[in-house]
């Protein structure tokens, strides 16, 4: 039985050789952790510090401490790629599962994106040069040379189990991750900054007007002696404000895949490797009803027609607000609702699928699992925020019930995804289905039976028979008769997931890049008050936001396995 479920080994050659086993796995991981969170810390209380003019920490700190740690982070990087991994045995396992072609090539084209902003941002701090510290041109282009070695080293190592320097490696991949968390919450950090200024400045609140005077203060750039008046300038300022979500998008990515790389540190595989054959995603597309592509790639265009009609009629204050909140929570009912509908749909054709659950130990499974789980509960709280303010809240209207709507769905949704992909990403491969064990009774040889027909046979005839009597024969028989149905059924899971992919890159891109209805809408403003409220958004969104973009990831694993 195992020889049926379990794939045969790869390689008919003696297994690699590896170093002892580590006495003490867990201290390794132990003291990489402890660095770990101290440095996060100290980048915390500095990056929080500096976003408040109160605090007498300023941004050319900030920048400085970031620009250390990436220098020390690549100096790792190239110890690791010109000494460690050349040692003898350094690398005598790699992780099948570990950084997928669909993850690096996610990370090449954000980390592609994150060059573009370090460009502009070096061009708009040179602006001004002289009256700018030379630390704020300087940290852009470290941060581009940082981009580009770590982009080489996750493509060309994310698969190592390595053997040899194991804390010193575990050491180096948590301060990398650790640097890369500390990048993603300051550009999460600066955004929301640049978000609360954007709002301050379209209201007339005094109060509002006074957070705006106080940013400007915190910051050297928006004084007097340090005007970005050139339009070459402008250009500079709002192209990497725009580029933002995706330098936010190559931190996440790089962090995971770093994560798993410390995992797999001194990490012994079976020789069966699981999953090894990926098929080409050409041939899976011919393969789909073609109607969760059509559909899901419709409500993306839809989405983008609705993303900028929001942000301009937004802009435009007055009357106009309202029609773009009534469209853009419209739009955004139906895609929640209609993925809520997919996702368990989807979730009930499993109940048919008979392809084994695969319960070996996948640490890239398991931190994609967390990950979604995790990243979920950013939006499950604004959700829930929003529910109790416009309940317990008067007066209600049209945008009330709208917002309500929203919130409820948005919950749903979350929640019935999660089980599909999960589900998903347990499932075997293709050609995983249980075998049923031949018996040794003649009888039980066919395939399938009349029962009318069969009682009027004599006993046991030996001819004609449906199959031969060779138990590999009668398993290939099965497979030919079940064949059309379970390609039914895996037609129908990659539609699904094609379609709950498109949605949520839709889903992903209206707030990554500036759609704020949170505020727009005042509904939870005027009940909890914008300071608490601008605090519950800022902590909760970019979680939210990351949430769809790792589905995305999740999701196109699941549709090539499927």
């Amino acid at each position: 039985m195992s020889e049926e479920l379990a794939p045969g080994p790869q390689e008919s050659p003696p297994a690699p050789r590896a170093g002892p086993r580590e006495v003490w796995k867990k201290g390794g991981r132990l003291l990489s952790v402890l660095l770990a969170a101290n440095v996060l810390l100290l980048a915390c209380t500095l990056i929080s510090g500096g976003a408040f003019n109160k605090v007498a920490v300023y941004d050319t700190d900030v920048f400085a401490l970031l620009t250390t740690m990436m220098l020390l982070a690549m100096l790792w990087i190239l110890f690791y790629l010109l000494r460690t991994v050349r040692c003898s045995c350094a690398v005598p396992y790699r992780d099948a599962h570990a950084g997928p072609i669909w993850l690096r090539g996610g990370l090449v084209l954000f980390g592609i994106c994150t060059l573009i902003m370090d460009i502009f941002k070096t061009g708009y701090y040179s602006s001004f040069f002289e009256c700018q510290s030379a630390i704020k041109i300087l940290h852009p282009v470290i941060q581009a040379v940082f981009v580009i070695i770590q982009t080489y080293f996750l493509w060309v190592s994310a698969k190592d189990c390595v053997h040899v320097h194991l804390n010193l490696t575990r050491c180096g991949l948590m301060f990398t991750l650790t640097t890369n968390l500390a990048i993603w919450m300051a550009a999460v950090v600066d955004e929301s900054v640049h978000q609360s200024h954007s709002y301050s400045s379209s209201h007339s609140n005094a109060s509002h007007a006074h957070l705006a005077s106080d940013q400007r203060a915190g910051n050297p750039v928006g004084g007097d002696s340090c005007l970005c008046s050139t339009a070459v300038c402008q250009i500079f300022q709002q192209g990497y404000f725009y580029l933002y979500p995706f330098n936010i998008e190559y931190s996440l990515f790089a962090s995971t895949m770093l994560y798993v790389m410390w995992k797999n540190v001194g990490r012994f595989l079976a020789s069966a490797p699981g999953h090894s054959h990926t098929p080409s995603p050409l041939s899976l597309f011919r393969e789909t009803f073609f109607a969760g592509p059509v559909l899901g790639l419709l409500l993306f265009v839809i989405g983008l027609a609705v993303f900028i009609i929001y942000e301009v009629q937004v802009s435009g204050g007055g009357g106009r607000t309202r029609q773009a909140l009534v469209i853009y929570y419209s739009f955004n009912i139906v895609c929640l609702g209609l993925t809520t509908l997919v996702s368990l749909s989807g979730s009930i054709i499993y109940r048919f699928d008979r392809r084994a659950m695969d319960h070996h130990k996948n640490p890239t499974r398991t931190l994609d699992v967390a990950l979604l789980m995790g990243a979920a509960l950013g939006q499950y709280a604004i959700s829930y925020y929003s529910i109790v303010a416009v309940v317990a809240g008067t007066p209600q209207d049209l945008l009330a019930g709208l917002d309500l709507t929203h919130a409820l769905l948005m919950i749903a949704q979350h929640t019935f995804q999660n089980i599909f992909i999960i589900e998903s990403l347990h499932r075997g491969p293709p050609g995983a289905e249980p075998h049923s064990t031949p018996t040794k009774e003649p009888c039980q040889n066919l395939t399938f039976t009349n029962l009318d027909a069969f009682h009027t046979l004599p006993a046991c005839p030996p001819t004609p028979r449906l199959v031969s009597p060779s138990p590999a024969d009668q398993r290939e028989a099965v497979a030919i008769i079940s064949a059309p149905r379970s390609q039914w059924r895996r037609r129908c899971l990659r539609d699904i997931a094609l379609f709950l992919l498109l949605c949520n890159v839709i889903l992903w891109i209206m707030p990554a890049f500036g759609a704020r209805p949170h505020f727009s809408n005042t509904v939870e403003v005027d009940f909890y008050g914008y300071s608490l409220w601008a605090a519950i958004v800022n902590i909760c969104l970019p979680f939210g936001i990351f949430y769809r973009m790792h589905a995305v990831s999740s999701l196109l694993e699941v549709y090539v396995l499927s």
